[in-house]
């Protein structure tokens, strides 16, 4: 366990921030003047003073101001969790007696002021990802979470990270295999994180980068805020920022429930000048007589993930297929300018290529 996840643990038990650095430089350095401890912590003497009583309040310290100068001591490790035992224990019944069960609404706002807290919910949201994520951190956040992204890119979710602050000279070998897309901005983004279209959480990238920030993050689980926070960072951060690595093509046949990541894996296909084959399962926008799966191969992709753009708009993302020589448009989930709006998309590569193509 790391000192991020101590504090974060520590802060359950209702530690601020300061608190926590106060006390684990009390720990490390055992009896102690409070000169010694607030040069340890970066705080100021009088802030060690008054940390200091809080602190012996809640068991987690002893303060002898009878010595010149005021010591401070730690109370045995064993005690204190011995006492925060016993608080749970007795919290329980309580807790119990006033619990009401109730139907959790599916529209959840929560604001977030730790910056552990964000840390441990990004992570939380990386490994529950099933389809797709966007991303925009501190390039300096990534070492921390890089194995859950890992995990989350080795899952077949489309990943696309964008690394504010990042230096303009980081090897691009050292970003394989962090997202299915990198890129970098020289300058501080703001901190967005969206999955599945279903969850997200901004906050200001100081946060996650200044332990002393009072600044807040607001995590949501709302299914129509959370497309238009994704559409933000398409939009807003995603075009201008410079593509430091891409992704390999996957190997087809596969099936996509996220409409973005067959988008992505036909753009890069066609990069390759492979013929690649979609078979849909959806529905017809609007009143159009079309069945309910569509196959033919793919002869347009408009999309702006990876360059070369071909999409008119940042947010657009679609392909047409040839059917028997009709070409249909298919778009994803709330598509209403396409021909059919996707639910399912399986790619095949068609192997060979007629002679007649280059004439």
């Amino acid at each position: 366990m790391d000192d991020d996840d101590l504090a974060g643990l520590l802060e359950q038990f209702g530690l601020s921030e300061k608190e926590i650095d106060t006390y684990l430089a009390i720990l490390e350095r055992g009896e102690s003047k409070a000169s010694t401890i607030a040069d340890a912590a970066d705080v100021s003497k009088r802030y060690v003073y008054s940390i200091g009583e809080a602190l012996e309040d809640r068991g987690f310290v002893e303060v002898d101001d009878h010595a010149v100068p005021t010591i401070i001591r730690p109370v045995q490790p064993e005690t204190v969790v011995e006492r925060l035992t016993e608080s749970v224990e007795e919290i329980e019944p309580e807790l119990r007696s006033r619990y009401t069960a109730t139907e959790r609404s599916g529209d959840q706002f929560e604001v977030i002021k730790s910056r552990q807290t964000v840390r441990k919910r990004i992570e939380s949201l990386l490994a529950s990802a099933e389809t797709e994520v966007t991303l925009s951190l501190p390039a300096e956040v990534l070492p921390r979470i890089r194995p859950t992204l890992e995990a989350t890119v080795e899952r077949g979710v489309l990943v696309l990270l964008l690394l504010g602050a990042a230096d303009g000279d980081r090897d691009v070998a050292s970003l394989a295999g962090t997202a299915s897309a990198v890129r970098t901005w020289d300058a501080l983004v703001p901190t967005m994180l969206t999955v599945d279209g279903a969850h997200g959480l901004l906050a200001p990238s100081r946060l996650l980068t200044t332990s002393t920030s009072d600044t807040r993050a607001i995590a949501l689980s709302q299914d129509q805020l959370v497309p238009v926070l994704a559409g933000s960072f398409l939009a807003n951060y995603w075009p201008t920022a410079e593509e430091r690595y891409v992704t390999t093509p996957d190997e087809l046949p596969r099936t996509y429930e996220g409409f973005r990541n067959a988008v992505f894996q036909i753009a890069l296909h066609r990069a390759t000048d492979a013929r690649v084959e979609a078979s849909v399962t959806g529905s017809p926008v609007g009143e159009r007589d079309l069945p309910s799966s569509l196959s033919g191969e793919v002869v347009d992709v408009r999309q702006s993930l990876v360059r070369p753009v071909t999409s008119t708009l940042p947010i657009e993302n679609a392909f047409e297929i040839d059917v028997g020589g009709d070409r249909y448009a298919i778009g994803g989930a709330g598509s209403f300018l396409e021909d059919y709006e996707a639910e399912s998309v399986t790619l095949r590569t068609i192997e060979g290529r007629d002679e007649s193509d280059d004439r």
